[in-house]
């Protein structure tokens, strides 16, 4: 569902729209030569342009939108604008410079993305410098149910959210009515009410009076209602039948496009690194104590298929390795071990899982089979997680929930995380999840252990 257009949006995305079409038709002209009538081929650049954009929703950028997600529909719309570029002069002339095209396109998108940063990145520090482009927002539910949103908006000023009051209500249900009055009183622009403090009646209140008074409603769910968060509606002939998770990496394009990346940079690793590091590491490890230079677990997978994760040594040969997870000055690990834990050398030979479609790069980290017969018991929605193959990092690692489960809050949390990943996945998420592992080795994480 698209949200209510802020006050600037109705002047800045036709101006975007115009400046764009500007930029691709002089890029055109002054790159490409095209040997035809020098009207028709601007007309269906341009058509072709805005019919993507509309499509992909290149112009659909709100307050709330990631970096990440911009990025990723401009590659979208960079790609299938290609593609239509390469058609159009293929149709009318033999002779186009493929070279011709490649700049053409490379450049006017790279012109059009730093254009369209520029407005991002203006109305950011604009709405912090001058306190312009702002929604006045009110907040309803008890004060647990609304604390997150609630610090969001007061600590996040350069999204151009302005809490004007927040109504407790959780020994008041009178307060509905409050609300309503207020919100007319204060010109405000949105509503957001806590989902699990209002019963039924009230929140058809609420919505038939946001509708008649044109104000923009979103309600905040709570963990047991994220399903709704990224539902996608289907009709069987006319009947509407919600599909309560929309996993991406389900769909059989997307599951190409990662399986490439995985095999490719699974590849790099091990030749570039794996290659000469092993036998440096299997001398040390030999050194220090006895046994096998690579230590396999079972770890559930895909599917909650069972399969064997491969790892650098890291502990003296012990009869409780495949039952206990590893803790802080843990008296198992060896000297060895305790450097390629910390900088997570020791998971390298994942890579080795990858390439056999065991694991994927980015993904959910795996848990040991006696942990994930705990966590399905005790924690809500853990199993979710095996529709899609465990990665060697993710986003909940990447997030600061990694390594030893210290207590429910740390294993919930990874469990959120890892669902917002498989239901927003996009190979640009995956790199950034790369890039932010690599940083956090080089710094140190104080969880590797």
């Amino acid at each position: 569902m698209r949200t209510k257009t802020g006050r600037y949006s109705g002047y800045i995305r036709p101006f975007s729209y115009l400046i764009d079409l500007i930029i691709i038709n002089i890029f055109s002209a002054y790159i490409i030569d095209f040997p035809f009538n020098p009207i028709v081929f601007p007309l269906a650049l341009s058509f072709a342009w805005i019919c993507i954009a509309v499509h992909l929703g290149f112009y659909e950028v709100y307050r709330y939108t990631k970096v990440i997600a911009i990025l990723n529909c401009a590659l979208k719309q960079y790609v299938l604008f290609g593609i239509a570029t390469f058609a159009l002069a293929f149709f009318y002339s033999q002779k186009t410079s493929i070279p011709s095209i490649i700049v053409f396109i490379s450049a006017s998108f790279l012109v059009i993305l730093t254009f369209k940063f520029s407005i991002y990145f203006f109305l950011k520090k604009y709405r912090i410098l001058f306190g312009g482009n702002h929604r006045r927002v009110v907040l309803m539910g008890n004060p647990k149910s609304v604390a997150p949103l609630q610090h969001f908006f007061t600590e996040n000023l350069d999204y151009g959210y302005e809490l004007i009051e927040v109504f407790d209500i959780e020994n008041d249900k009178s307060k509905v009515n409050q609300l309503m009055d207020f919100v007319l009183l204060n010109r405000i622009d949105e509503m957001y009410c806590s989902m699990c403090d209002l019963s039924q009646s009230q929140m058809s209140e609420i919505i038939c009076f946001a509708d008649n008074n044109l104000i923009t409603l979103k309600f905040i769910p709570d963990e047991k209602q994220m399903f709704f968060r990224n539902f996608t509606l289907e009709y069987y002939d006319y009947i509407p039948v919600i599909a309560l998770r929309d996993i991406r990496l389900n769909d059989k394009s997307t599951k190409v496009i990662k399986r490439v990346f995985d095999v490719v940079f699974s590849i790099t690793i091990i030749v570039g690194i794996l290659s000469w590091l092993t036998p440096i590491l299997g001398i040390l490890i030999k050194l220090e104590s006895k046994g096998p230079i690579f230590f396999k677990q079972r770890r559930n997978g895909l599917n909650n298929k069972e399969f064997d994760c491969y790892k650098f040594r890291s502990m003296n040969l012990n009869d409780t390795a495949h039952l206990n997870q590893i803790s802080k000055n843990d008296i198992r690990v060896t000297k060895i071990g305790k450097i390629i834990r910390k900088t997570s050398i020791d998971e390298l030979p994942q890579f080795f899982n990858v390439l056999k479609n065991d694991m994927s790069v980015v993904g959910p980290r795996p848990h040991m089979v006696s942990y994930t017969e705990r966590y399905a018991i005790q924690v809500n929605k853990f199993m979710v997680r095996h529709f899609v193959k465990p990665g060697i990092t993710g986003l909940a690692q990447t997030s600061g929930f990694r390594g030893e489960v210290e207590s429910d809050k740390d294993i919930i949390n990874r469990v959120k995380y890892d669902l917002f990943y498989m239901e927003n996945w996009s190979i640009l998420l995956d790199i950034k999840i790369i890039f932010i592992t690599i940083y956090n080795v080089l710094k140190g994480d104080e969880k590797a252990y």
